[in-house]
């Protein structure tokens, strides 16, 4: 058996529904937007900074090859000698001269020579991103590291 029924008809009025769902999805796709932007500028200088860190290292490499003490010693045997120190301002003038300082404020480097006169090279810059998202870090360190050696052929 039905219940009474009242009378009174209660209407649902679904009117601005839609305009809720819309605003959500321009958000969703802001942020979406946001997010990719500053993963493709993150990208774009972490591969700058790859192409330095590899030049960097080869600069460093080069040292070797072009010290004194190849014309008065000779070439060794397999690998030519380098010092960390030597190498560290070697690295530093090639950054100085390729304007490194200047495209990426805040460079910082460290350069190492291991046991098999390897030179590795990092680099680390901080980048400002294009776009906020919020509740995300504004600013994010970007880092590449580039190794060359030098052999005697």
């Amino acid at each position: 058996m039905r219940p009474p029924h009242s009378g009174v008809r209660v209407r649902r009025d679904e009117r601005g529904q839609v305009s809720v769902l819309i605003i959500g999805f321009a958000l969703v796709l802001t942020i979406g937007l946001a997010v990719v932007v500053d993963a493709s500028a993150a990208y774009l200088q972490r591969s700058g900074l790859n192409s330095l860190a590899d030049g960097a290292a080869l600069h460093g490499a080069d040292l070797g090859a072009t010290g004194r003490d190849v014309y008065t010693e000779g070439l060794p045997a397999e690998r030519l000698r380098l010092t960390s120190a030597e190498v560290r301002s070697s690295v530093a003038e090639y950054l100085r001269a390729t304007g490194a300082h200047e495209k990426y404020p805040g460079l910082t480097f460290t350069v190492s020579v291991s046991a098999d006169q390897r030179v590795t090279v990092e680099l680390s810059a901080p980048l400002e991103l294009p776009l906020h998202v919020p509740g995300a870090p504004s600013t994010a360190s970007i880092g590449a590291t580039g190794s060359a050696v030098s052999t005697i052929d």
